[in-house]
């Protein structure tokens, strides 16, 4: 059974950082790309960032949205099998559910973990 299970997220002022965590089971990351999706209130679910995990690690290429360029980083370790999403100097239009997904078919999610960026 495929199973994706975000953590880390939670609330923080404007300016601070989170790091969120997505641990996966059912599958290696190495058999899909992985990434980060998030649903503001409201609005429609928009791609955050994505990395290329089914390259070896010195392949890794990694895709960001502008609006999160130079703030977030994506990471992956394949030992313990999860994806990370360090955001930092966070910023109130950051807040949403943020998911942890498949970037790409099949498309397997997470059940989300709210940030809230307070300013």
């Amino acid at each position: 059974e495929v199973q994706l299970v975000e953590s880390g997220g939670g609330l923080v002022q404007t300016g601070g950082s989170l790091r969120l965590s997505c641990a996966v089971s059912g599958f290696s990351l190495n058999e899909y790309d992985m990434g980060w999706f998030r649903q503001p209130p409201g609005k429609e679910r928009e791609e955050v960032s994505c990395i290329s995990t089914t390259l070896s690690p010195d392949l890794h290429g990694t895709y960001y949205a502008d609006s999160v360029k130079g703030r977030f980083t994506i990471s992956s370790d394949s030992a313990k099998n999860t994806v990370y999403l360090q955001m930092t100097n966070l910023k109130p239009e950051d807040s949403a559910v943020y998911y942890c997904a498949t970037c790409g078919s099949p498309f397997y999610w997470g059940p989300g973990t709210p940030v809230t960026v307070s300013s």
